[in-house]
């Protein structure tokens, strides 16, 4: 139900200067967000590189108040300050209910996180790793962390905004992350992703958007391209590795 959510919509809020010369981060799949309404639980924003994903998701997770390079909304560090400004450009509809617990979760930035996580563990009482993300990030493989991460730092009634997470993850992990989703969403959780894996986008009831050069539209999971061209290649691998270099 879409009152039960913590984001329920997002508004794009552009001056009339940007209105008439529209570039980077003003992008068709972006001013396609303009009264954008969330309906599920799950959403997942897919499609190809370069079509806005990761823009997306960040501008919602940094004006939802999270750190841009991730983690709670107490994390404040900053190593790179790289974002975009398209944040001041949004507006969020929030729900009537009060999340207990979120987080701001990207791959591409995740070592910067863990950096964080040890600092804290220097700068708080001893234990403060073990207790809130299963131990020292940076002391295993990047997929074990982000997994133990997720494991113990989830709580549920939270809100949750994942991006590309299976950049760190196998498949068979990928697959552990749809049942731990499921298990937070029956806590009360919400989940904002963007991703290229199959895999996740076929998490029951998640609504799918397909972002393009053109804008953004929604999409049945086997129709997605990431899914039609997948099972192409698993059913035809020698077909298209003949295609792709000969």
């Amino acid at each position: 139900m879409m009152s039960d959510l913590f984001i329920r919509s997002v508004n794009v809020n552009l001056p009339p200067e940007i209105k008439s010369n529209p570039k980077y981060p003003f992008i068709p799949s972006v001013l396609a967000l303009d009264g954008f309404e969330f309906t599920s639980p799950v959403t997942i924003f897919t499609g190809e590189n370069g079509t806005g994903k990761s823009t997306v998701i960040e501008a919602i997770a940094v004006k939802y108040g999270f750190n841009p390079e991730g983690g709670s909304k107490n994390f404040t560090f900053s190593t790179n300050n790289t974002h975009s400004r398209l944040y001041e450009h949004i507006t969020l509809g929030r729900g009537v209910r009060m999340p207990s617990d979120g987080f701001f979760l990207r791959a591409e930035s995740y070592y910067n996180v863990s950096s964080e996580i040890q600092y804290l563990e220097r700068v708080s009482k001893p234990g403060y790793m073990q207790r809130n993300f299963g131990g020292d990030p940076h002391a295993r493989s990047h997929g074990e962390s982000f997994m133990s991460l997720i494991e113990n730092r989830f709580r549920g009634n939270g809100m949750y905004i994942l991006d590309e997470p299976e950049a760190a993850l196998s498949p068979m992990r990928c697959m552990s992350l749809i049942s731990i989703i499921s298990s937070l969403v029956k806590k009360h959780s919400q989940f904002i992703i963007s991703t290229h894996s199959p895999i996740l986008m076929a998490f029951p009831g998640a609504d799918i958007y397909t972002l393009t050069n053109d804008g953004m539209y929604k999409c049945d999971y086997k129709q997605t391209d990431h899914y039609k061209i997948t099972r192409y290649f698993l059913e035809n691998p020698e077909q298209m590795i003949k295609i792709l270099i000969d």
